[in-house]
C-alpha cells in the first residue's frame, strides 16, 4: 500500500502494537509502504520516541541481515497504581462476600477492560523473561492467562482437573490444596507442552499457593521451566504459602464474612517494580 507519511506512521504503529514481541524486519515494512527503508527506520524512530515518552513499551532493533525491529509492550509506574487502585474498588464492595467468607470475583474476571489491562501489566513485568508459554488452570484464570499471553505473543496452556477425551493423553498429578489440605488431581494434554519450554503461570486468585504449586510440579513431569508466576489477587490470611516468588496485583488483608467488609490493599507488583 503507498500512504502518505502520516498514514505510514499510523499505519506502522498499528501494526507493530498488534504484533507485540515479534521480530519484523525493515525489508517487510518497506514492501508494505512501498517506501525506501531510510524512510521507515526515520518512521520508527519518531514512534520509539513517542512510546517512550508515554510509557507505552520499547522498540528494540536488532542489527543485521536476519535483523529488525521488535514492539516491547510496556506499563508506565504510574499507569500501574492506576489499574491497581480501579481494582481495589472493585474488589472492596460488601455485595462481593458470599456465604462461608467467598469473594465474588467472576465480573471482574469478565470485565475485558480490567483484563485486558493486568495483562498488560504481567507482559511488562516479565518482557525481559524468556517465556515460550503461558500455562493457567481452569476455569477463572483462563481470560487473564489469554490476555498476558496477547502482549507476549506466545500461546496458552490449560491445565484441568480431569483429562478430557478431546485433547488425547494426558500427564495428571496429585497435589495438596494449600487452604483445605485435600489431595486433589490436575491433568495437561500431553501435545500440549514441548519439553524445555519455558513457562510463565497465571492465575486469578491465590490463598496458599496450593494449585499454582501443583502446576509447578506438573512441569516437573514436562522438563518444563519456570519463568514466573503472576496472580490478579492474593490473600493473606493464610498460614503457610506455598509459593515465594510471584507477582500479585492485589492482596486481600482481611474478609468480614459476618460484617461483610472487605480490605484491600496493593499486592507486591508496585513494589517489586522498577521506576
Amino acid at each position: 500500500m503507498k500512504l502518505k507519511r502520516s498514514g505510514r506512521l499510523v499505519d506502522l504503529t498499528r501494526y507493530l502494537l498488534q504484533h507485540p514481541h515479534q521480530l519484523l524486519s525493515l525489508s517487510f515494512f518497506s514492501e508494505r509502504y512501498g517506501s525506501a527503508k531510510s524512510s521507515i527506520s526515520e518512521d520508527l524512530l519518531i514512534i520509539k520516541e513517542n512510546f517512550e515518552e508515554q510509557g507505552a513499551g520499547w522498540l528494540v532493533t536488532l542489527p543485521g541481515a536476519a535483523g529488525g525491529v521488535k514492539y516491547i509492550p510496556r506499563v508506565s509506574k504510574e499507569d500501574a497504581i492506576q489499574v491497581t487502585e480501579e481494582l481495589k474498588v472493585l474488589l472492596s464492595s460488601s455485595e462481593r462476600v458470599l456465604p462461608g467468607g467467598y469473594l465474588y470475583m467472576t465480573d471482574i474476571i469478565g470485565n475485558p477492560s480490567i483484563v485486558d489491562k493486568v495483562g498488560r501489566m504481567f507482559a511488562s513485568m516479565f518482557s525481559d523473561r524468556d517465556i515460550d508459554v503461558v500455562m493457567t488452570v481452569a476455569t477463572k484464570g483462563i481470560p487473564l492467562a489469554y490476555a498476558v499471553a496477547s502482549y507476549l505473543n506466545v500461546p496458552v496452556v490449560i491445565v484441568r482437573s480431569n483429562s478430557r477425551v478431546t485433547e488425547g493423553s494426558t500427564v495428571s498429578i496429585n497435589y495438596v490444596s494449600g487452604s483445605t489440605k485435600r489431595i486433589q488431581t490436575m491433568a495437561l494434554a500431553k501435545r500440549s507442552l514441548q519439553s524445555g519450554s519455558n513457562v510463565l503461570i497465571v492465575d486469578d486468585f491465590m490463598k496458599a499457593g496450593g494449585t499454582i504449586k501443583g502446576m509447578m510440579d506438573l512441569l516437573q513431569e514436562f522438563d518444563a521451566s519456570l519463568a514466573g508466576i503472576g496472580v490478579l489477587v492474593e490473600s493473606e490470611e493464610v498460614q503457610e504459602r506455598l509459593v515465594d516468588d510471584y507477582f500479585s496485583v492485589a492482596r486481600l488483608s482481611h474478609v468480614d464474612a459476618k460484617e461483610k467488609r472487605i480490605q484491600v490493599e496493593a499486592g507486591n507488583y508496585l513494589d517489586r517494580m522498577e521506576g
